[in-house]
């Protein structure tokens, strides 16, 4: 299993509404969480295929930004 983090622009739960049915329908993904409590909002994602550019164009389609941190 291969751990990413992402600095992002999900600053809130209403964020984290508007991106949790893309992460989680994104098949590649086992598991990820987002850090709101930490200042870069810190998103974890697992998972053993997906690219870091997938990662951001999944994250792109909720309208925020996820850079690798």
């Amino acid at each position: 299993m291969k751990t990413q983090k992402f600095k992002t622009n999900i600053a809130c739960g209403n964020c984290l509404a508007k991106v949790t049915p893309l992460l989680d329908a994104e098949p590649k993904i086992n598991s990820w969480s987002v850090d709101l409590q930490s200042e870069d909002r810190i998103l974890t994602v697992e998972s053993e295929e997906i690219t870091a550019d997938e990662v951001f164009k999944t994250v792109l389609k909720a309208g925020f930004i996820a850079k690798p941190a």
